[in-house]
């Protein structure tokens, strides 16, 4: 078996273990429910790195963490006694403009990405918070802004190079080894350390968008107008629902702060000059009370809420895929949403139509091809004692809506630890053959930490 000694020996990157400088920083993870300590953390440098420690994991027989952004909420990207591989150091973005795709490391963020991109006035689906990783969000799916436009970032993912359970450094892309890029495409982390993606870009550069705040008795108005309007309005405009406690920002009027709102959060990614036009509906809608509303980069829209969610702070979310909006469905929401218990908690409506819905069901592993949307109901806390208040106020929340959501399954970036068995639901009609992929490519399961699919 390779001794520590032996793996410092074999890769060029920081081999941290318990005691050495730096280590209690760089075992934190963004969750901060999180507080692990694993036996060895390696700052991979290159792809060789992500080898040597692949098959150190293996040999010891111990838990190996895959951190990219180190952003998943069930603390997949961290473990007790076990080896995590730290890609943060690989976050080097190279844009093509010929080719108009983008290649990431396998540690890059969405800031990275579209920092690197937008020199171009190009972008692709990313999220809405610019310290996730770039690999994370597109190995589950990838929803955000862009989505109803360009499709998820899974669907423009062109290829990705794989670190496997065995050593091996494979590409996957539509002509070499097909089957592992058809499961890369939304069943997570499950098949190997992606060390590097390419995806396809769009013309994205100036977006017309941002928060619009309604009072909460319009929520009833607000969220059927955009129930109404989103099926059918252009696909360049993303929108979703939220509930949002006003911070104390200057567009906000300084009594209101501190105040709940229902909110829609607005991108039209076509003409700049069109878009005052394409929010019109939510306009109509009900009587709006602050905004943040216009022409900016669209790096500055994708990294706006960075701040409601800093490293270490407290989290625990539910999520379920709706494939419809029914009156009860909205009564439940407003029983429940206009309690968030923090500044930071809301209830996010995310659109999946339009681009991603056009993708057909089998065609990648993100199996909810067929729904409207996918909701997440997110906490975020700064103290410990606020556990028990806040997680509850998630989980009656969930129990409220669930039942109109029309799928068992939900969005599995967006799911909690205690999740776990809701992976085949989650993954839905590709769950089986996930299963097939796994075990061809990680039949004893080394990489189990990720919302798992079991080898068949």
């Amino acid at each position: 078996m390779t001794t520590i000694t032996e793996l410092r020996e074999q890769v060029r990157g920081p081999v941290i273990e318990p005691g050495d400088d730096g280590y209690d920083e760089l075992r934190r993870v963004h969750n901060g429910m999180h507080d692990r300590r694993p036996a060895l953390i390696v700052r991979a440098a290159a792809t060789a790195d992500a080898v040597a420690v692949v098959n150190h994991a293996c040999e010891a027989g111990v838990d190996l963490a895959i951190r990219g952004g180190g952003h998943s909420v069930p603390g997949f990207s961290t473990c007790d006694g076990g080896v995590v591989l730290d890609l943060s150091l690989l976050n080097n973005v190279f844009v093509d403009r010929t080719k108009r795709t983008a290649r990431a490391g396998g540690g890059a963020t969405w800031g990275d990405f579209n920092h690197a991109a937008h020199a171009y006035g190009l972008a692709t689906t990313g999220g809405i918070i610019s310290t996730t990783g770039v690999s994370g969000l597109t190995l589950g799916g990838g929803i955000g802004y862009l989505t109803r436009g360009c499709g998820l970032s899974c669907d423009n993912l062109v290829s990705a190079e794989v670190v496997t359970a065995d050593g091996r450094i494979l590409v996957a892309n539509e002509y070499e080894n097909e089957d592992l890029f058809w499961a890369l495409r939304g069943g997570s982390g499950n098949f190997g350390v992606v060390t590097s993606l390419e995806l396809a870009l769009h013309d994205v550069g100036t977006i017309y968008g941002g928060p619009m705040f309604f009072e909460v008795a319009d929520t009833p108005a607000v969220m059927r107008a955009y129930d109404d309007y989103i099926q059918e309005a252009p696909e360049q405009l993303g929108a979703f629902f939220a509930w949002q406690t006003a911070p104390p920002l200057p567009f906000i009027p300084e009594d209101r702060h501190g105040d709940v709102f229902c909110a829609m959060v607005t991108c039209w990614s076509g003409r700049p000059e069109q878009g005052e036009q394409m929010i019109k509906p939510f306009r109509d809608a009900a009587e709006v009370k602050a905004e943040l509303v216009g022409p900016m980069p669209y790096p500055a829209l994708n990294s706006a809420f960075d701040a409601l969610v800093p490293k270490g702070i407290r989290q625990y979310w539910k999520a379920d895929f709706v494939r419809d909006l029914p009156d009860a469905a909205i009564a439940a929401h407003i029983e429940h949403g206009p309690r968030v218990p923090t500044l930071s908690s809301t209830m996010h409506l995310y659109p999946i139509n339009g681009a991603a819905s056009r993708v057909g069901p089998e065609e990648t592993a993100f199996g909810h091809r067929d729904a409207r949307y996918a909701m997440n109901i997110a906490a975020f806390w700064p103290d410990p004692a606020g556990d028990e208040a806040v997680i509850r106020w998630v989980r009656d929340y969930y129990a409220a809506v669930h039942p109109y959501s029309g799928t068992q399954g939900g969005y599995v970036n967006f799911m909690s630890a205690d999740d776990a068995e809701r992976a085949p639901a989650n993954y839905g009609g590709t769950y089986g053959r996930l299963r097939t992929v796994k075990a061809t490519y990680d039949p004893d399961n080394l990489f189990h930490l990720n919302q798992n699919v079991t080898p068949a």
